[in-house]
């Protein structure tokens, strides 16, 4: 177990933690985006209070949603930590030749981008995931409840009637983008998988990846704004 230990404390293995951290979190992106996509249903929120309601009151997947909040901490303050680490590393010697100096803005700049998504988060588990668990306390409003289901979607609709929130929403999906476009097919790389036949394949469906889920997330809110507006 040592070895392990060693590793996992070792720049390589933070390296690997921070990629299957990432990748796993990718997988989420997904499955939130298919569960939330039914907020597009014209239905009056049916579909995703009946969705939200299933998710959280399924005993195996409220156990895996602590794992995932687990792993969203420790991805958000561990990659935090690294690009202080580095950059404190850099500033000692300034004059050396740096690999990162032809670099991208996005891969110099994945702690702003990290960052910005962290507060994203919290931001949006207290407007829907806090009032879902916690209403009706002093921090939290309550949902309200038809016959025992709590109506998200009715605080999903409420909190996209202000163009403040909607646009913080969408520049967050920007955000996100942009760490996806350089931290999907970086994870691939860490973890050694890296062939001339293979690799251009990961590139291009981690390019995809970046631009469409985030676009997606983000078109929810604008289709929602727009229907109360209209």
């Amino acid at each position: 177990m040592k070895w392990l230990l060693n590793l996992f404390n070792s720049s390589i293995g933070q390296k690997l933690l921070m990629s299957l951290t990432g990748l796993f979190l990718c997988s989420f992106l997904l499955v939130h985006l298919i569960g939330n996509l039914q907020l597009l249903a014209n239905d009056g929120g049916v579909a995703f209070d009946n969705y939200a309601y299933f998710m959280t009151n399924n005993p195996l997947i409220k156990t895996i949603s602590w794992g995932l909040y687990a792993t969203i901490l420790f991805h958000a303050i561990k990659g935090i930590l690294m690009a202080l680490t580095n950059r404190k590393s850099r500033g000692a010697n300034r004059y050396a030749v740096n690999a990162k100096d032809n670099a991208s803005w996005t891969s110099k700049n994945m702690a702003i981008l990290g960052s910005w998504i962290f507060i994203f988060i919290a931001v949006h588990m207290a407007h829907f995931w806090g009032r879902m668990r916690f209403g009706d306390t002093p921090l939290f409003e309550a949902l309200p409840e038809v016959d025992g289901v709590k109506q998200l979607y009715a605080g999903v609709a409420e909190a996209y009637q202000n163009p403040l929130i909607v646009l913080f929403y969408v520049v967050s999906m920007v955000m996100i983008a942009l760490h996806l476009w350089h931290g999907f097919a970086s994870a691939f790389q860490t973890l050694g998988i890296n062939h001339k036949k293979y690799t251009p394949i990961i590139s291009m469906f981690g390019k995809v990846f970046s631009v469409v889920i985030p676009a997606l997330f983000a078109l929810i809110p604008i289709v929602l704004y727009l229907r109360q507006v209209s």
